[in-house]
């Protein structure tokens, strides 16, 4: 169920499977449950689960989005090197193109990031490929 009490359909990953949890410690997702899920008031489109690097949180607070700062209004434990995030389809895009995105997994990775990003694009970010 989503804040407003109505449910969620079940989504899928851009794989076109079931989407996977992306994080738990610290808890991620627009609605803190772990899952990188979106619905109306998701403004943000909290869609792609991301493993936070030193270089993407810098920039990502040098864009005017302080990822490493708690903010505990929000439930946000701030973030740190090596931690998985839910982050907006915007921001991932944007550090992208200034090469700093995050790596990611794709089995977390909701499938409404197929609107904003090819598969192809996502695939070489795809955590479980690097070394």
């Amino acid at each position: 169920m989503d804040t407003n009490g109505k449910m969620i359909r079940e989504a899928n990953n851009v794989m076109g499977a079931p989407l996977q949890s992306c994080c738990t410690d610290p808890l991620t997702g627009f609605y803190r449950d772990g899952y990188c899920n979106t619905g109306r008031t998701d403004y943000g489109t909290h869609i792609v689960c991301a493993y936070m690097t030193d270089e993407f949180l810098q920039y990502s607070k040098s864009r005017g989005n302080d990822l490493i700062t708690p903010n505990p209004d929000y439930r946000f434990p701030g973030l740190k090197a090596g931690d998985c995030w839910c982050l907006c389809i915007s921001r991932w895009l944007e550090a992208y193109h200034a090469d700093v995105a995050p790596l990611v997994n794709l089995a977390a990775t909701h499938e409404k990031a197929l609107d904003y990003v090819s598969l192809e694009i996502l695939k070489e970010y795809d955590v479980n490929t690097q070394k």
